[in-house]
Order: C-alpha cells, then structure tokens, then sequence
C-alpha cells in the first residue's frame, strides 16, 4: 500500500459532545501487511488521529470491543476473516451497527463496492490511497459520527429525564392521593403542611391543648325511628353540607363523622390563633345556618334541634389504625366534656365549659347555667351559655 499527497494540518480532533474536552479521534486500521499497516498509521498520527492498529479480521474485531474506535479502515482481502465478514459482525452488533466502516481494497472497485454495501460499508478507498481523498472521507464520517454519538447522549439523557418525570409524577400522584385522604377530616391548608412536613412529624402521638367542639342533632333518635332510611341520608346530606364549609371556614379539624355528630377541635394538628374564639364564632354561625334548614325540615313533619358544647383541655392525639386505614383522633377528658356539654345543650343553644369561658368571656357574650351532673365526671360542671359575640 502506498500513499500520496502532502500529510497537512492536524485535523483528528473529534468534535466533543456538549460538555466535554476534546478529544483525539481513534481510528482502526485493520491489514494483513505490516508496510501498509504502519504507513496508514503514520499518516493519520500526522494528522492528530489515534491510530490502532490490527493484523488480521478477528484481531480487528478484538479491538473493536476492547477500544471503542470511531472509525475501521478495513482491507479486504485477508485470510481468515475476510473485510467483508468483519463489516458484516459489525454490523450484526447493536453495539457497532452504527460504526463507521471504510473498505479499502486494490480489485475492481465497481465490482467490490457492491459486495461491499452489501456488507454494510460506509465508504471504499481504493489503492494506492490518496491522503487527500483518505482524511475528506475521514472527516466526512467522523461528522457523522460525532452526530450520532451527540443524538445518542441526547436520547439517553432523554430517557434518563424521562424516568426522572416518572418517579416525580408516581411521587406527585401518590402525594395527591394522600392529600386528599387527609382532607377527610383536615383543612386543606393543615393537609397540605402535614404532607409537606412528612406523617411521622405531626400524625406521630403528641399531647395538646385544644378547644373541642362537638355538634349532634337534638331529636334525631325520634326522627330515624319514624322517618324512611333515604330520608334520613337526606337530612344528614344536607346537615354536614351546610356545617361543612364553616368548619373549613374557621380552619377546624374533623377527625370522624358519627351520624349526626360532628366531632371538631382547634389548635392541632397545627398551632392556630385564637382556637377558642374560632370555636365559638363557628359554633354561633353554625346555629344561624341551621335555622332555615330546621324550618324547611320541620314541613315535612321532622322536629330537629342543634346543640353544640364546646370545651377547652389537654388531649392527647394522632393517627390511630390499621395498615390501610387511618384515622386522626382526639383522647382525653376534654373530648368527653365536651360531648356531655352537647348531649345537655337544647336545640339552638350552645355550652361552653369554665376554661373555654375564661378565654371567651372578654369578646362573646355568655351566660351561666345551673351546673350540671354529666356522665363520667365526680362532680358537677359550670357550664355557660354561648349567647353571641360583644
């Protein structure tokens, strides 16, 4: 093999992909004959190219695993494998489909070039080679190269982006769907925080003061023995989708609905100002709201009253369960005491306990009533009056 022409400038710099150095392009030159072998790797090392070089086919194959050229000059003729069984390996490996393969053969070119394509060459140097036909056709190739190493970083940042976007939208959906579970019984202010926050932190058990409200139905036991079964989902339907948006409204939690009543404390599971005061205006809107429903109702024949107790105390709280279903619950006297205030309370009123009335005294009007002998507790309980707000 022979070659002419003047060597030129230094060109083997491969075009980097976006990011990274520059870096010398490794070209294959696979030849049974040593001359041809060194003169090749000569003139490409003049040019700045990396030149590796090979004796026969399958030593050519060998280097193309353990070397990851960019380019293969290939003679064809050689024994054992020959160059076109070498290409058609190439190309027979996902790995190497797209490497770029140049013939180089001193036969019949017209007749070599369609084995050739047949084999899946990219190009054909015919000998004795050119310099100046051998680097056009090199930097030609190498473009493509580069390019396709370019469109194959990109598909594989792609496809990393996109796994990424995956597991973010399954932790998005998965993070709506815990939202949602706990706008059961939270605001959605207070639902999102505890999402934000993480279950552990603010659903764990922890003891609180807290102003507890609870809301039940007077005349409601009567009301199911007489009334149809859809018509008492009917009145409950509309009972908790008017009291519903008031206990949103003044940021309570509702930790479960029993029936026809409601269970509503402040101040946790996030601290908020004023929980007593926020009580005690829900409670006085929630008996305004009521009124229109207990006309409407008291048509059909339904007598129904709302009495509300609202006591202030130390409770201990969090996530009771099993795996799969949660709930968030209050634990203490101060849960009772109110519920016993409720169960007390005539349609239309509302009773506050001592230590909510010393929060409320200054701001709402209230008015003491004779103590009361409650369920569960040694002694009697002042009780007073929520009558409405100074």
């Amino acid at each position: 093999m022979t070659a002419a022409g003047a060597a030129g400038d230094r060109d083997g710099t491969l075009v980097p992909a976006a990011g990274t150095a520059p870096r010398a392009a490794k070209v294959l030159v696979v030849d049974d004959t040593p001359q041809n072998v060194k003169l090749l790797a000569d003139i490409l090392g003049a040019k700045g190219y990396a030149a590796i070089t090979a004796a026969s086919g399958e030593e050519g194959l060998a280097k193309v695993a353990a070397e990851a050229p960019d380019l293969v000059l290939l003679d064809i003729m050689m024994p054992g494998l020959s160059g076109y069984d070498v290409c058609r390996r190439l190309r027979a490996d996902p790995a190497t489909a797209l490497l770029p393969v140049v013939l180089v053969t001193s036969l019949d070119p017209q007749a070599e070039r369609v084995k050739g394509i047949e084999a899946g060459a990219d190009d054909f140097l015919q000998k004795p080679i050119h310099q100046a036909e051998l680097f056009a056709r090199v930097r030609s190739l190498l473009r493509i190269k580069s390019l396709q190493d370019e469109v194959a970083r990109q598909a594989a940042e792609l496809r990393a982006w996109n796994a990424t976007l995956e597991e973010r939208v399954n932790a998005s959906l998965a993070e709506i769907g815990h939202l949602q579970r706990l706008k059961r019984f939270f605001s959605a202010p207070v639902a999102e925080a505890i999402v934000s926050a993480g279950e552990q932190s603010l659903l764990a058990p922890h003891r609180r003061d807290i102003c507890c409200v609870f809301v039940d139905l007077r005349g409601f036991t009567a009301f199911t023995d007489s009334a149809e079964p859809e018509e008492v989902m009917s009145v409950l339907g509309d009972f908790h989708a008017a009291m519903g948006p008031l206990i949103t409204a003044h940021e309570g939690t509702v930790p479960h609905f029993a029936g026809d009543g409601i269970l509503i404390f402040f101040n946790d599971p996030l601290p908020i100002d004023d929980p007593c005061g926020r009580a005690a205006r829900m409670a006085l809107a929630m008996q305004e709201a009521f009124a229109p429903l207990a006309q409407r109702w008291g048509k059909l024949g339904h007598d129904l009253g709302l009495g509300i107790g609202i006591a202030r105390g130390y409770a201990t709280l969090g996530a009771v369960g099993y795996e799969g279903r949660f709930d968030y619950s209050a634990i203490g006297s101060v849960v009772n005491l109110s519920a016993r205030l409720c169960g007390e309370a005539r349609g239309g009123h509302v009773l506050v306990d001592r230590r909510a009335q010393a929060s409320l005294e200054e701001r709402f009007a209230l008015e003491p009533v004779e103590a009361l002998v409650l369920k569960g507790f040694d002694r009697p309980v002042a009780a007073f009056r929520l009558v409405g707000e100074r």
